[in-house]
């Protein structure tokens, strides 16, 4: 029998895995995992039986019909989000109070934003920048609308859209001699990176000493660059000038960190019941 209906959610995953030509870039792009990613690929074909895809080395290259299916779903998706932005214009009456940490401002916040501003142009959004248990506490109050956060809030609903594996980073330059305490870069008091890290080296009795602590994220990075220790973080936070350890070291590893979009249970507005509605899984 014929397909008679096409899932927008599918198409748009379909159309991000052909721009980045690997399943690794459409996730990032849509907010999935690999694992989600592909299961919506396997889906599409068997709703359309036949073949979009075929792997070429480390990429994913479109068949014939796959060609012909990413024409007609760039079409699709356009006039899908222009019928929204179209049927929702209250939405953009009041804009939309997004609270970030630290870790997700230049690292997820991006594509999270470059997302919301594809599907709904019109909306205005509102960013605030601060430690947890603050945007917590504004969210309690209702003085921002969503959450993206690292630290677990069971009072609140949430998605979570990313897990990241943590490594220990320091600056590219950094030495340590193996008979000394190990020098850790740490944020403030609470912190998600400093509880794992104090734990496992604890639980493996490593020595270690603060070298440097800082309330920002920014101090953090300058103490990297400047060789002063390492410090635990999410893979998204690499750039130049700092690298990973760890073998090198005796490290333990490190359990991964969810990135997680909260929001207050109840009424929401509608700008951020339809934002959280981007992530929710598939």
């Amino acid at each position: 029998m014929a397909v008679r209906d096409l899932d927008i959610g599918l198409l748009r995953t379909f159309l991000a895995v052909a721009d980045r030509e690997n399943f690794a870039g459409a996730a990032d792009q849509v907010f999935r995992t690999q694992a989600a990613v592909s299961q919506q690929m396997q889906r599409l074909e068997r709703l359309l039986d036949c073949k979009l895809l075929v792997r070429v080395g480390r990429h994913k290259r479109l068949t014939e019909q796959g060609v012909r299916l990413r024409e007609y779903a760039r079409r699709m998706l356009a006039l899908n989000d222009e019928t929204c932005r179209a049927m929702n214009k209250s939405v953009f009456d009041a804009p939309t109070r997004i609270g970030v940490c630290a870790d997700a401002v230049d690292t997820i916040l991006p594509d999270y934003l470059a997302l919301c501003a594809r599907t709904y142009p019109g909306m205005r959004i509102e960013i605030q920048v601060n430690r947890s248990r603050w945007l917590a506490s504004a969210l309690r109050r209702g003085d921002i609308d969503l959450l993206l956060e690292l630290e677990q809030f069971d009072e609140f609903p949430r998605i979570t859209f990313r897990t990241s594996p943590v490594v220990w980073i320091s600056g590219t330059h950094f030495h340590h001699q193996q008979n000394l305490p190990l020098p850790l870069v740490l944020v403030d008091s609470p912190c998600v990176f400093r509880r794992m890290a104090l734990n496992r080296l604890d639980q493996e009795n490593r020595p270690w000493r603060n070298a440097f602590q800082t309330p920002t994220l920014a101090g953090v990075r300058a103490a990297l660059r400047a060789g002063l220790g390492i410090t635990p973080r999410t893979i998204e936070m690499l750039t130049p000038g700092l690298k990973v350890v760890g073998e090198e070291l005796g490290l333990p590893t490190l359990p991964s960190a969810s990135y997680h979009l909260y929001m207050r249970a109840g009424d929401n507005p509608d700008g951020a019941r339809k934002l959280s509605e981007l992530f929710v899984p598939s």
